[in-house]
C-alpha cells in the first residue's frame, strides 16, 4: 500500500505504517502486567485466609486455657479455705505450736519456747493394722511414739520446729 505525501511538488510515494504493529508490545505489556497483579492478589488473599484461620484456632486455644485457668483457680480457692485446710491438718496429725523462741544473728535466744498444747493434740489417721517388724530392734522402735515436727513461721520469716513426741522447740 502506498499513499501520496501532502507535499506538493514531491512525487514520491512512501508506505503507510501498520498502526497494529506499534500496539502489540504495549499490548503484551499490559496484559502481562494485570496477570501478574492478579495472580499477586490471589497468593496475598490466600496467605491473609490462612493467618485468620490459625488465629481463630489460637483464640478458640485461648478461650479453653482462660476457662482451664478459672477452673484450677476456683478449685485453689476450695481447698485453701480454712475449714478444709483444718481438716486437712489434722488428718496429717499436726498441731499447733506453743510459744516460739528466736535466734537473733548474734546467737542470743529471745522469747521463751514452751511446748504445744497436748491436750489439743489430735492422733494422725493410722491404719488398723501395722505390719509386723522384721527383727527384735525394729518391733522396739515400732513400739516407741512416733516423732513428728511441727513448723510455725512468724512475719519476718523466722520459724520454729516442735517435736509433738518430745515437746523439744528449737529455732530455725
Amino acid at each position: 500500500m502506498t499513499a501520496r505525501t501532502g507535499r506538493p511538488g514531491t512525487g514520491r510515494l512512501m508506505r503507510a505504517r501498520s498502526s497494529s504493529a506499534a500496539r502489540t508490545p504495549f499490548v503484551l505489556l499490559v496484559v502481562v502486567l494485570l496477570s501478574g497483579g492478579l495472580v499477586t492478589l490471589l497468593l496475598l488473599n490466600s496467605a491473609i485466609n490462612q493467618g485468620a484461620f490459625q488465629l481463630s484456632k489460637l483464640k478458640q486455644q485461648t478461650r479453653t486455657n482462660t476457662d482451664q485457668e478459672q477452673q484450677l483457680q476456683q478449685e485453689v480457692a476450695q481447698l485453701s479455705a480454712p475449714e478444709k485446710l483444718e481438716r486437712r491438718v489434722q488428718r496429717l496429725g499436726m498441731v499447733p505450736g506453743g510459744n516460739p523462741a528466736f535466734l537473733s544473728p548474734d546467737g542470743k535466744v529471745r522469747g521463751v519456747p514452751a511446748p504445744p498444747n497436748s491436750s489439743a493434740t489430735p492422733q494422725p489417721d493410722m491404719p488398723s493394722e501395722a505390719p509386723a517388724p522384721a527383727d527384735e530392734s525394729a518391733a522396739e522402735s515400732a513400739d516407741a511414739p512416733a516423732d513428728s515436727t511441727t513448723e510455725t513461721t512468724d512475719d519476718t520469716g523466722t520459724g520454729t520446729l516442735t517435736s509433738t513426741a518430745t515437746g523439744e522447740t528449737t529455732g530455725r
